[in-house]
């Protein structure tokens, strides 16, 4: 099979919290096909969410469009939009199964940024606290406590910091995660 150029992004309509199972049927499905050629990519934009359970930071994949699967296909092939339109859990192509429109250029530069930019979203709270700034506790016994920054640890990623408790200073040490910016 020759490469083909025709290669243009589509949206599909998926069931809520079934996009990566989607995925993955969608690639085992080309791959026993051997359709490569006319299915490039499929795409779901997930984003690290971090959460404070029991004291400890949990890691949490949160899909960035729930309910949408983005595929760069060519539909020319009539083969390629029966399997993605037959595949388990997709509801359909974004904007009709007769004739599915391609995302813009541009709509897909932006997709792709923001999926670029949600993979590299963990290093922006390294260093965003600065030594003076005012926070507000997010977790723990001290929740809601307000606070000023008297040492930051880079690699240990905890911050020294002192709340007034009962009228007195109290120095605490948390996580950056326990922490938020001050409004």
């Amino acid at each position: 099979m020759s490469e083909t150029n025709n290669l243009r992004w589509y949206v599909l309509r998926a069931v809520t919290q079934q996009e990566k199972k989607i995925k993955l049927h969608i690639e085992s499905e080309v791959a026993a096909s051997n359709l490569q050629a006319f299915v490039s990519q499929v795409l779901i934009p997930i984003e690290k969410v971090f959460q404070i359970r029991n004291g400890k930071k949990v890691t949490k994949e949160k899909n960035f469009y729930p309910g949408y699967v983005f595929v760069e296909a060519d539909l020319t092939q009539g083969e390629v939009k029966h399997l993605l339109r037959q595949t388990p859990g997709v509801l359909g192509f974004l904007g009709g199964d007769q004739n599915p429109e391609a995302l813009r250029p541009n709509e897909v530069m932006r997709l792709l940024g923001k999926a670029d930019e949600l993979n590299e979203n963990e290093e922006e709270v390294v260093g965003s606290f600065m030594v003076g700034e005012s926070i507000v506790v997010t977790d723990g016994p001290f929740n809601s406590f307000t606070g000023v920054i008297e040492e930051i640890n880079h690699e240990k990623k905890k911050l020294k910091v002192t709340v007034k408790i009962f009228g007195r200073k109290t120095p605490l040490e948390l996580s950056y995660y326990q922490v938020s910016k001050d409004a």
